[in-house]
């Protein structure tokens, strides 16, 4: 078996890869039959002369390579018909941007296997890149808060080269005693919470943040029930909400009113009710003035009209307008919303990532997929989409 790391091809440029150099070396080490070589990138984070110092073979052409390897899409005119292709192919919630390369994909006959539907069985996703998103979101959060107010000036995340220095950078910063609530206790959750937690902000509970007044920076963190109630009244647990989301509203206005920065690490799924309405937004009593969206999904937050850029990654929102300001205004409220985030820390993201893939998808091409990670997710194989992803079919079609 071949196994080949492919160059991003996509524009903006990104710097993460699948395996590192060093979990090449470790693989073939547990796998000697198995063959890995790296198409030559000039963008990559780890250069090639890092794959080559352990032996990894780094080539110009990976077209002999049974498997191909990748972070972003690729772009179709790269793809190689009749090969298994690994990478976030962004199509398996309908988006229509890349309706045309699933397309492709079935044309071409390859066997596409997307990174998001690589999970567990009960659901759980194995390899992600959210824990970074939450690391270099938070940080992004502050910074934001730093510049609506004028009161620090960090640098940008993409100008450091790990985790440990976004909290040196953090910790230098003296924030006045404002309350921060943060949504979200999965990956991108705990990632950002990691940072709060590393700048040395004191945590308090719900009841805390919402009845008293404190002499110093707190934060709360809150999970779906914190913030969604239902509307009959009873209290359930957290599978309830997530398999009858209609028949819960958002509670989150109680922490709107005392919050001053709002980071959104939270899962949002299909028919669940809006975090932050229009309306809520436009209330008197609505405090926050600094949002950091790492979710980044559109319709939760009312703020989030547009995702950020890593070049541009602050914008302003006039809540009772609803339009894009400058974020300096006074009235406005500071959006951050990049949607890649984890492009920031390409060397911890790229790493922790190599660990989840070697882990969870590498002994499956050796073991006959004994787990059906493999199978669960197959999106597509012989010019057809796979019984999980049916539902794709109109989409394809062009029918929705």
């Amino acid at each position: 078996m071949k196994i080949g790391i492919i160059n991003e091809r996509k524009n903006p440029p990104d710097k993460r890869v699948v395996l590192s150099p060093k979990k090449c070396k470790q693989i073939l080490k547990d796998y000697p039959q198995l063959q890995i070589k790296v198409e030559s990138s000039d963008i990559r984070v780890f250069k090639d002369d890092e794959y080559r110092k352990e032996g990894i073979e780094v080539v110009n052409d990976v077209s002999d390579c049974d498997i191909l390897l990748g972070v972003k899409e690729v772009p179709i005119e790269f793809l190689i018909p009749n090969k298994e292709y690994f990478f976030f192919s962004h199509t398996i919630k309908k988006q229509p941007y890349n309706r045309d390369l699933l397309r492709a994909v079935l044309e071409k006959n390859i066997q596409l296997y997307d990174h998001e539907a690589i999970t567990n069985k009960n659901g759980g996703r194995l390899v992600a890149f959210g824990r970074y998103a939450g690391i270099v979101g938070a940080y992004n959060g502050f910074r934001a808060y730093g510049l609506k107010f004028n009161c620090f000036n960090l640098p940008k995340a993409e100008e450091l080269t790990s985790q440990q220095y976004l909290i040196d950078e953090l910790k230098k910063v003296k924030l006045p005693n404002i309350k921060i609530v943060l949504s979200g206790c999965g990956r991108v959750g705990k990632g950002a919470k990691e940072m709060l937690d590393g700048m040395e902000l004191r945590e308090v509970n719900i009841t805390e943040f919402l009845n008293n007044s404190f002499d110093e920076p707190v934060y709360v963190n809150i999970d779906a029930l914190d913030y969604n109630k239902r509307k009959d009244g009873f209290v359930k647990n957290v599978s309830d909400f997530f398999e009858h989301p209609g028949a819960y509203e958002s509670n989150f206005m109680r922490f709107a009113k005392v919050a001053d920065m709002y980071i959104a690490g939270h899962f949002y799924g299909q028919g669940s009710p809006k975090i932050i309405s229009a309306e809520d937004i436009k209330s008197e009593e609505f405090n926050i003035k600094v949002i950091a969206d790492i979710s980044c999904d559109f319709g939760p937050i009312a703020s989030t009209v547009r995702p950020s850029t890593i070049k541009d990654p602050v914008y302003g929102f006039d809540p009772q307008t609803g339009e894009e300001v400058d974020y300096k205004s006074e009235n406005a409220i500071a959006v951050m919303a990049v949607d890649n985030l984890p492009c920031e820390l390409p060397k911890d993201a790229s790493e922790g990532f190599s660990n989840s893939f070697a882990e969870y998808v590498i002994p499956s091409l050796f073991n006959n997929d004994e787990d059906d990670i493999l199978r669960r997710a197959r999106v597509t194989g012989r010019g057809k989409l796979k019984r999980r992803f049916k539902y794709l079919q109109d989409y394809v079609d062009g029918k929705e």
